[in-house]
């Protein structure tokens, strides 16, 4: 089709470009108008065919850039929805080790005082223990020495 547009519109350019000047006119030819009408009749015959054609490649080609579009904005939709999801689980997971953080500071520190606590506790058991233990062996002390002195006599 295309090359038989092509074929018309040269045949008309050459006949242009062959025909006769007009007596003092460089600008205007003289040209078989029979002719020409002919030629000219042909082109508007097969242009339909070839228009319906880049018609219908011009709204395919549409088509094909809307369908383009709808992706283009589907794809960034989800990217979008992904970064905020993203974000947030990132938001979650910060929050969440900084809680973790205060608990883990939080129990070392009960644990630091209940050490401190239970070795106090220990130690004045421990004193109190000693301090028994000194009186016994005082009292021991005395009950030999008497039943030394009481043994003697």
């Amino acid at each position: 089709m295309v090359a038989v547009l092509e074929e018309l519109v040269n045949s008309l350019y050459d006949m242009v470009q062959e025909a006769r000047s007009v007596p003092l006119s460089a600008e205007k030819c003289m040209i078989d108008r029979e002719k020409a009408l002919d030629i000219l009749d042909e082109i508007r015959n097969n242009m339909p065919k070839d228009l319906e054609m880049a018609r219908a490649i011009v709204e395919k080609r549409n088509d094909m850039v809307e369908a383009g579009k709808k992706e283009v904005e589907n794809l960034r939709r989800k990217a979008e929805e992904y970064v905020r999801k993203t974000v947030n689980e990132s938001a979650m997971v910060t929050e969440a080790q900084k809680q973790a953080d205060e608990i883990v500071a939080a129990a070392e520190q009960q644990a630091a005082q209940l050490r401190s606590a239970v070795g106090t506790y220990c130690d004045e058991k421990l004193a109190a223990t000693e301090a028994c233990a000194a009186a016994t062996l005082e009292e021991v002390k005395k009950c030999r020495a008497q039943f030394e002195n009481a043994t003697r006599k």
